[in-house]
């Protein structure tokens, strides 16, 4: 897991002790995304059991995820987002358009944020792009882009 130094005096590095590991933000966006069982994050992901494990602890112990039992036999878990771990959606949002820009994508991007509400698009201020309307989390819906393969755009 990562150390807890803080020794720098910067919130940035601070957020970075508690996110900065690749696996623990692609399990938070798998949340977002509705995968909140241990081995549908896990497939999707590709990651390490024990890997995934230590994540999903380590989010549930910063309360950033919760945890839920869904099984008494075998006991099995959800994982859901937190106030908390809510407040990450403008970071993902950022983080995916400025991967929009800056990667290339020929057929488009991999995935699109809509408005719940009338389907248009979210800009990177999330701002649905049709009706105008700023977003918070739960208004909108994450979708496969132009760019996503056709075998994941076809099944969805």
């Amino acid at each position: 897991m990562l150390n807890r130094r803080y020794d720098q005096v910067c919130s940035i590095a601070g957020a970075l002790e508690l996110l900065g590991e690749r696996w623990t933000l692609l399990v938070i966006r798998d949340v977002f995304n509705g995968r909140r069982r241990f081995d549908q994050i896990q497939e999707n992901l590709g990651v390490a059991r024990n890997v995934l494990s230590a994540r999903l602890a380590w989010l549930v112990q910063e309360a950033i995820l919760e945890r839920r039992r869904y099984s008494e036999r075998p006991p099995r878990h959800e994982y859901f987002l937190t106030e908390k771990g809510l407040d990450l959606w403008p970071v993902m949002i950022s983080l995916l358009h400025w991967g929009d820009r800056h990667l290339e994508w020929p057929d488009g991007p991999p995935v699109v944020v809509v408005h719940k509400g009338c389907g248009g698009r979210i800009d990177d201020r999330r701002i649905c792009e049709r009706c105008g309307k700023p977003l918070d989390v739960r208004e909108a819906r994450a979708e496969y882009g132009p760019g996503a393969p056709a075998e994941l755009r076809d099944a969805a």
